[in-house]
């Protein structure tokens, strides 16, 4: 937990029995020089909303989902003010399940309504939303950020009819896609392994010192789709465009689109059809990249070619630590892939995500190991959701 954070979740059981929300609020406000908006407090850390209520449960309106769009970035706090003690929740709009109060116009361009203590998950596939996984939670949370909750949100507070399609999986294709991890082995053990890390390696080795420019920016976003199209961009103009962008000094990047495809760089081989997602690790950054729609990657392994695989460039300060070329299947990042199950509207599976540390430790020591009976046990679960 970070230092800002560890120091307030402490204040606050320190203070448990307070049994008054505008005390706590005036004791945690002078002990971090918080700024008040409204009721809100925040700092550049995170941002706290002080509620109060006889018990552990409350439906007590929290705040407007535009007011909270300020402070989505950052972990967003309800501390809950009962008489024997205080609870923190994390309510970034990835933990909500919907909005409450006057919704009834909301849609993604028109940012209405506003949501109550009952609307904040109390569990997040299966993590308990308590002050010690307030990190862990916004680890997950950072990388889909408001853009990306403000769909579901629209569709879960007003029933709209969910526009994702979830794919159907037949015999013959749920055979193919239980075959990927037969595949992913041959591949990751073939020459045409070592072309295709040496094609995605050549672009990082001419457009270092634009990555290394790009990974300066804040927006984990742009960010990663910057860096991404510099790899694996097939528009040269573009591309163009974007690194003297970066040059001027970030000001003026193009607007620009990526495909909604599940990797970014495709290649066929004679015996394989590969897509491969490219992925920036910023090394000293606790995050969790998003991994991939779970339709479009049943969709993929369908085909009886179809080898899906990530391209992890780790970014220290001022250098590229290394890069990796793995399945998604290797042990370790199956291991750390977390399927966000309460993230999918009706008509999709979901997302999946992963839990940063492990691509940290891939980069470091390289590995391609793929347990084929877990990887199989894996895809059933996903096509069973």
């Amino acid at each position: 937990m970070c230092e800002p954070l560890a120091a307030l979740i402490e204040l606050i059981r320190d203070n448990d029995g307070i049994n008054d929300k505008a005390r706590l609020a005036i004791v945690v406000t002078e002990a971090f020089g918080l700024t008040k908006d409204r009721s809100v407090y925040y700092c550049a850390d995170y941002a706290i909303r002080f509620s109060s209520s006889a018990s552990r449960n409350f439906g007590n309106t929290v705040l407007s989902l535009s007011n909270l769009r300020k402070y989505d970035d950052r972990p967003f706090i309800v501390c809950l003010v009962t008489p024997a003690q205080n609870f923190s929740l994390i309510a970034n709009t990835t933990f909500l399940k919907k909005i409450s109060h006057s919704s009834q116009e909301l849609r993604v361009n028109n940012i209405r309504g506003s949501f109550n203590g009952s609307d904040i998950m109390r569990s997040f596939e299966g993590i308990e939303n308590c002050a010690e996984n307030i990190p862990r939670l916004f680890a997950i949370h950072a990388d889909i950020g408001f853009e990306g909750n403000l769909p579901r949100l629209v569709e879960a507070t007003n029933n709209i009819s969910p526009s994702g399609v979830k794919f159907v999986v037949g015999d013959s294709a749920r055979a193919n896609i239980l075959a990927a991890p037969s595949r992913a082995i041959r591949f990751a053990a073939s020459q045409d392994a070592s072309t295709l890390k040496s094609e995605l390696d050549a672009k990082v080795a001419e457009y270092k010192n634009e990555i290394l420019l790009a990974a300066l920016i804040e927006n984990v976003n742009v960010r990663g789709r910057i860096i991404e199209y510099l790899i694996a961009g097939d528009d040269e103009g573009l591309r163009q465009r974007l690194i003297a962008a970066l040059k001027s000094g970030v000001h003026g990047l193009p607007a620009f689109k990526t495909d909604n495809t599940l990797g970014d760089y495709q290649r066929q081989f004679e015996t394989f059809d590969t897509e491969t997602d490219v992925k920036t690790k910023i090394m000293i950054l606790n995050s969790n990249p998003k991994a991939y729609n779970l339709d479009k990657m049943l969709e993929f392994l369908a085909g009886n070619r179809a080898v899906f695989m990530f391209y992890f460039v780790g970014v220290d300060p001022g250098r590229i630590v290394d890069t990796v070329l793995v399945s998604m299947f290797q042990s370790d990042l199956l291991e750390a892939t977390i399927l966000l199950r309460h993230w999918a509207g009706r008509n999709s599976r979901g997302v999946s995500q992963f839990e940063g540390k492990a691509i940290n430790r891939l980069i470091e020591r390289p590995s391609t190991q793929i347990d084929e009976a877990k990887a199989q046990e894996f895809l059933s679960r996903v096509i069973a959701l």
